[in-house]
């Protein structure tokens, strides 16, 4: 039986010994200053009655108290079933139950590692790819709006897969996509710092801009934590 019910019916049933209990008050009363004439034995069972209501109103009231804190309590905890069930919604947006391996973040149907979040451990770019794809994925690919606007983003440099190694001043990212829009790089840069082959993009946070994250660095010689990316399971 549907809990919902069984509390409405409950609290049905203690309404209705209410509104008894106030016509055996009003029907007592009469017979107590002797407005009615009624039989002694109707007498005596109506003030029986109306002693036993007056004895057992607290516990009517008590029950009551029980029934609609029992309500609430019901109506709460499928709220926040409810919430719960939203957020599983958000998280895995296809509907479907998205996993990822421990240590990863699942958004948008996509897992990422966070080389910081395991270690302290710093690599060069070459470095830093080779473990992305030992763990079966890739260096992170920022192709939406969404992935550039924050979350991907930290207050330190990592490395992500894009790279002017094949051509000087073409950025293609790890999935031979070239990357054309200029915007997010940080003002300045993509400056190769003199011509000293600064081939390996960065991304680091900036409060000011968390726009214009992109930095290119030395892949040899550079140092940085690194982002990982592949599908959920």
């Amino acid at each position: 039986m549907d809990f919902d019910y069984i509390i409405t019916h409950k609290l049905s049933q203690l309404f209705l010994l209410q509104s008894v209990f106030c016509v055996v008050l009003s029907l007592g009363a009469k017979v107590k200053d002797g407005s009615h004439q009624v039989s002694h034995l109707a007498a005596t069972q109506l003030i029986n009655e109306l002693d036993y209501l007056r004895s057992n109103h607290s516990q009517v009231m008590q029950a009551e108290e029980a029934a609609k804190k029992a309500l609430e309590r019901a109506v709460k905890n499928h709220k926040q079933l409810q919430a719960q069930i939203q957020q599983l919604i958000t998280v895995n947006d296809d509907g479907t139950c998205a996993r990822c391996l421990p240590g990863w973040i699942i958004s948008n149907s996509t897992c990422y590692f966070f080389s910081e979040d395991s270690s302290k451990v710093k690599k060069n770019w070459p470095q830093s790819r080779a473990d992305c794809l030992r763990r079966g994925a890739d260096l992170v690919v920022i192709d939406s709006p969404e992935e550039q606007s924050g979350y991907l983003h930290r207050n330190f440099g990592s490395w992500i897969g894009l790279t002017d190694v094949v051509t000087e001043g073409k950025w293609v990212w790890n999935n031979n996509v070239t990357e054309l829009d200029e915007r997010y790089w940080a003002n300045g840069e993509p400056n190769n710092h003199g011509h000293q082959g600064e081939d390996c993009a960065i991304t680091v946070y900036r409060a000011s801009n968390p726009w214009k994250t992109r930095f290119d660095g030395k892949c040899n010689e550079f140092e940085m934590t690194w982002i990982c990316e592949m599908p959920s399971k």
